[in-house]
């Protein structure tokens, strides 16, 4: 495997700006992100499927520190308050100060869950992010989103606090299995649907690339979307407005995860369908062209995403979920949808009977 030459991307945010780096062997280039800890405590967050192996890497970077782990187990059903109460535990145990740091050492579940976790204890701390998904590379570790998910619904509770430095190790997506890492195409896919349309036609030539996960192509991709992030972040920080266009197929996806009972479908997955189901809605809606919509089934197709919602769903359940998303205000649906590739907006007062006649179609099989 060639030695690619790695990215580094700026989130700039002020004082608390904070540097994306993207390439392989980054774990162990303990010069690099040492440097980004300020006190003399950290805690390792991780899952007991990553902490095997990587976590030792990580830890031989902490050398002179005092330092110790919290592992979850696998998976979104663990993203709960008992778990950031037990991970605060274990910083007390630890004696962190304010100036202790908690690493993030796995995917979106791992960083979420950490980044809370920092922003509670002590009114917040610092926290490093080392994600080991393509999904929590490309998205959730980049922005300072950060939470925990209720039986009510998911990611109702969280804060917003930024990392110090991502640290997105290329070689960490050699172990992760092809329903993730296509997981995380699909967060790719979405960045370009939203705002970038050079990026999807570039997907589209590359999507053979992609799926063999050449490593030219693939940090190059992993680049293009973060420094789309970065630049969306760095505009509206707590999503009042530029930055709630980054929930394209959200509403969508976040009712079929959650009707899923987040086991029928990955979160990319959930994303992959709902951006095609905005896109049919928009269609719809008269605000966007059939073609656009064929060209992302199409590319969502190649790099083997679904785009079918799965055999059993209520039509009626995934309105009730959507109803409960956080984008809504007032009581009506206020949705992401796109006028064609790469031109996303926020549309406030769909009509609840259009979304009910698209969700429908979609779970007749006629997606």
């Amino acid at each position: 495997m060639s030695h690619s030459k790695s990215q580094t991307i700026d989130v700039a945010l002020g004082e608390r700006s904070y540097p994306v780096w993207i390439g392989r062997g980054l774990l162990d280039d303990h010069a690099r992100w040492r440097s980004t800890l300020r006190g003399r405590h950290a805690l390792i967050i991780s899952n007991r499927t990553v902490a095997p192996l990587y976590l030792e890497r990580v830890a031989r970077g902490l050398e002179g520190l005092r330092w110790s782990s919290f592992l979850l187990e696998d998976g979104e059903a663990h993203k709960t308050f008992q778990n950031v109460g037990l991970a605060l535990d274990a910083l007390a145990t630890l004696g962190a100060t304010r100036d202790a740091c908690v690493i993030a050492l796995g995917g979106g579940v791992v960083g979420d869950l950490a980044g809370f976790t920092a922003a509670c204890w002590m009114r917040g701390i610092d926290f490093i992010q080392m994600p080991t998904t393509l999904l929590s590379m490309v998205d959730s570790s980049v922005g300072g989103k950060t939470g925990v998910n209720l039986p009510a619904g998911k990611n109702l509770v969280g804060a917003f606090h930024q990392p110090r430095a991502v640290i997105a190790d290329i070689g960490t997506l050699d172990s992760l299995p092809d329903r993730e890492y296509r997981a995380g195409l699909a967060e790719i896919i979405k960045g370009a649907a939203i705002g970038d349309a050079d990026l999807f036609t570039w997907l589209e030539q590359h999507a053979t690339a992609l799926n063999a996960r050449e490593e030219t192509a693939l940090i190059q991709a992993i680049a293009a979307k973060v420094r789309y992030k970065a630049g969306v972040v760095a505009l509206d920080e707590t999503e009042q407005g530029e930055r709630a266009l980054l929930n394209l197929g959200h509403t969508f996806g976040h009712a079929l995860e959650t009707a899923g009972h987040y086991t029928a479908l990955l979160h990319g997955e959930g994303v992959a369908v709902g951006i095609l189901l905005a896109a049919r809605l928009s269609e719809r809606l008269g605000m966007s062209a059939s073609g656009d919509t064929e060209r992302l089934e199409r590319l969502l197709k190649a790099v083997s995403l679904p785009t079918t919602v799965p055999a059993g769903f209520d039509p009626d359940q995934l309105l009730a979920l959507m109803r409960l998303d956080k984008k809504n205000i007032a009581g009506t649906l206020r949705l992401i949808l796109w006028r064609g590739i790469g031109r996303a907006e926020i549309v406030a007062g769909v009509n609840e009977a259009d979304v009910l006649a698209v969700l429908r179609d979609a779970t007749r099989g006629n997606l």
